[in-house]
């Protein structure tokens, strides 16, 4: 087991790895901006190194300055968390290369994942089943309506290497097709510096359910539930929860076994999500994600296992501390994104935070950085922290909710907290029976 881990992120994920860390006896280094000096994490890391200037161009995503850190601290491994470098192949590769552990997937892995077209055609090889679409990137104009005249509109253009709704453009007609294309590829190479797109079948209506998976460097892949991720604001998730109130027991148990299969086929080892839409009952392959995911803990809440600290044992060379026939489902588990925004307008809200008092009790979870005088910086995501509940059922965990929501108290700033309010309370939701444009359609009711 590793003596000494360089923590490469900030905010409450930063906090949760120190956490898991501690329990295993890990010493933590915390790399930090100038805005974070004082952050909870930083305060409680048995290291910390000041590794630049707000920016995160400048902080969180220099790697000269992390891997700096990392050698003057003596650290054997770097865990990346979310976001930021996590799933930087080339930053994975650089960790590799310096003698340290990358706690992750190896480089090649995360970059044959990250391309989208070749994650396709390897998912399309472990039987996996993929949303019709072009055979590769499309290079052309030519090609692209050729393409989106034998899959049939409407269509969906997408960035080879995107995400977060960045370089994807819906096209209902041949008509808007070009445009969409050629804007797609600009905004393809603005945020991802590789302008290549393909194109699928554009779902009208679906869900959005993840499979977590788990494996070790020994050929061991185990599934963990699925959690539904379909309400969504511009394609980033606004409350999530597991199980899926829609996904049948034989379902999970198919979809479980292709995504842990697909993993032993491409030497996958580390936490991993396998993404999928679901248009009635049938699934189709979006994407996986090689890191933890921010909503990571409702299926820690309902399986029992520490999925962070499965991370680094597993990157320490350890095998898995369960197989699949370990894994229970216990419950029903909610995650809320509490965020510093304005509750209708969603304009950020940075500022200080002049009174916190979270909310606690059975079944209450929260996973934050943040204190009462914390100052929220307008340099970084707006997230001030992740409420979780588990309840005996569904209905329990949405009773729970709602309770811990009542008592959450944040002073000083605008939070998203009025808005969860109203949707634990809506009858579309606690029917369970929703999709991923749910949200859009809830807010025009305002």
């Amino acid at each position: 087991m590793f003596s000494k881990i360089l923590i490469a992120n900030r905010g409450e994920i930063a906090l949760r790895v120190h956490r898991a860390c501690r329990e295993l006896g890990i010493q933590t280094v915390a790399v930090h901006s100038t805005a974070d000096t004082d952050a909870m994490n930083v305060r409680l890391a048995d290291e910390s190194v000041c590794i630049g200037p707000p920016s995160p161009l400048e902080s969180y995503l220099n790697i000269t300055a992390i891997m700096a850190a990392a050698e003057i601290t003596d650290t054997e491994a770097v865990h990346p968390g979310y976001g930021f470098l996590a799933e930087n192949a080339e930053f994975a590769e650089i960790v590799k290369a310096s003698g340290l552990t990358f706690i992750g997937p190896e480089p090649e892995v995360i970059r044959l994942l990250g391309d989208k077209v070749r994650a396709r055609d390897a998912m399309i090889a472990s039987g996996i089943p993929v949303v019709p679409g072009s055979k590769g990137e499309v290079k052309s104009e030519s090609q692209a309506m050729k393409a989106a005249r034998e899959i049939g509109f409407p269509v969906i253009v997408k960035a080879v290497g995107g995400g977060g709704g960045k370089g994807m453009k819906v096209v209902h007609t041949e008509a808007s097709l070009i445009n969409s294309y050629n804007v797609a590829r600009s905004e393809a190479q603005q945020y991802f510096k590789n302008d290549a797109v393909y194109i699928e079948r554009y779902i009208d209506n679906p869900r959005h359910v993840e499979i977590q998976i788990m494996a070790d460097k020994h050929g061991n892949a185990i599934h963990l539930c699925e959690r539904d991720c379909s309400l969504q604001r511009r394609h980033q998730k606004v409350l999530e929860e597991a199980p899926s109130p829609m996904v049948t027991v034989e379902q999970r148990k198919e979809l479980g076994e292709l995504a842990a299969n697909a993993a032993r086929a491409i030497g996958y080892s580390g936490a991993g999500t396998f993404e999928f839409l679901m248009d009635g009952d049938q699934f189709y392959f979006m994407e996986v994600n090689t890191r933890i995911q921010v909503e990571h803990p409702v299926t820690e809440m309902i399986t029992g296992m520490d999925l962070v600290r499965e991370q680094i044992r597993v990157a320490a060379g350890k095998k898995l501390s369960m197989t699949q026939d370990d894994v229970k489902i216990n419950g029903h588990s909610i995650e809320c994104r509490i965020n510093a925004e304005d509750p209708e307008t969603f304009m950020p809200s940075p500022g200080l935070i002049t009174e916190y008092h979270p909310p606690g009790g059975s079944g209450i979870r929260v996973d934050s950085n943040v204190f009462n005088g914390y100052r929220i910086s307008p340099y970084y995501d707006s997230m001030i922290g992740k409420l979780i509940v588990h309840g005996k059922d569904r209905d329990e965990a949405i009773q729970r909710m709602k309770r811990a929501l009542d008592e959450y108290v944040i002073g000083g700033i605008s939070t998203t907290i009025p808005l969860h309010r109203r949707i634990l309370k809506d009858s579309t939701f606690v029917s369970g029976n929703y999709s991923m444009h749910f949200l859009e359609h809830f807010l025009k009711q305002v």
